[in-house]
């Protein structure tokens, strides 16, 4: 069903279970992966504000495709840059460059009014690409 899987992660512990469901999903599918990380920043004033160091995100993006390949899965990765609030539209676009058929992102969970001013980057992208997304949820899931 599903032959092209986009995963977008961010330094959070989640990312391992987004990881594990793609990769357990693109396994029995003989699906391929593209791992999407974005280091992101952020206006504070007159001032872009790094929230992650390069460095960073290119470790997290190394561990994301060996989690990948140790499971037997082609998996590929970029490593993107954005402001906060311009997350979803890069996910958005990594997901129509690769042509992907499903998307799995980790949920971040704000309070109802948090959400209204800076909506979740699950619901931003869930309502912009025509594809599936699957929500991986914060429990660990068991390696097989």
């Amino acid at each position: 069903m599903f032959e092209r899987i986009l995963v977008a992660i961010d330094p959070s512990a989640t990312r391992k279970t987004a990881l594990l469901m793609a990769g357990e999903l693109a396994r029995s599918a003989n699906a391929t992966v593209h791992v999407l990380h974005v280091v992101t920043s952020m206006v504070a004033g007159d001032t872009v504000v790094k929230l992650e160091e390069e460095n960073q995100g290119e470790a997290i993006l190394e561990e994301a495709l060996a989690t990948l390949r140790g499971l037997g899965v082609e998996a590929e990765g970029h490593l993107a840059h954005s402001l906060t609030n311009l997350v979803p539209s890069v996910i958005s676009a990594a997901a129509e460059d690769f042509k992907a058929d499903l998307l799995v992102v980790t949920p971040h969970h704000r309070a109802a009014v948090a959400a209204f001013f800076n909506p979740r980057v699950s619901d931003a992208v869930a309502h912009t690409n025509g594809i599936a997304v699957l929500l991986a949820p914060e429990a660990t899931l068991p390696s097989q």
